[in-house]
């Protein structure tokens, strides 16, 4: 099978198991938390293990404070995935409040150009749409896994427009 191909059916795979990620974003959502908690055990566990080989005892304190808490953060999600959901989505949500809150200040500084109003209404959007997202706690629920399901709709097309690409330039060389 040649890389045109290959491409083709991984984004066409990519695109079906996005459709089933959206119709079950609240599940997706909770193997996102999953995920997040091993990956933080994983991590904090290197490194309090880097903490204890670290010389000298400023950074060594540093580095093990930060492994435990790392640790716990990660033990704390897949102890409680519905309260690791709540927490993942409220820090992506103020995250987002505050990228609007950059655009609109650079909205402002751009005042005179073509990239004024885009800026202003593209920054005003977020952060209503994280206002609104915050206080509704269904919504909370299912945001990642919905994202996630929209990141995969979008690289499977991406990734379908590659093999079909592909394709055409075989075509054109021979």
């Amino acid at each position: 099978m040649n890389y045109s191909t290959r491409f083709f059916w991984a984004g066409v795979l990519t695109i079906v198991l996005g459709l089933v990620v959206l119709f079950n974003a609240a599940v997706a959502s909770g193997a996102i938390v999953v995920v997040t908690g091993i990956v933080l055990l994983i991590g904090g566990a290197a490194q309090v293990v880097l903490g204890f080989l670290e010389e000298g005892s400023g950074r060594k304190w540093l580095t093990l404070a930060l492994g435990f808490l790392t640790v716990f953060l990660g033990w704390s999600f897949l102890s409680n995935p519905l309260a690791g959901i709540v927490s993942l989505t409220t820090f992506l949500l103020i995250l987002m409040a505050a990228s609007g809150a950059v655009q609109v200040l650079f909205g402002l500084r751009a005042r005179g150009t073509p990239f004024f109003w885009p800026l202003i209404l593209s920054g005003l959007a977020s952060i209503l749409l994280a206002i609104i997202l915050l206080s509704s706690p269904s919504a909370t629920i299912s945001l990642l896994g919905f994202l996630l399901g929209l990141h995969m709709l979008a690289s499977g097309a991406c990734l379908t427009m590659v093999g079909l690409y592909m394709k055409k330039l075989d075509a054109l060389k021979k």
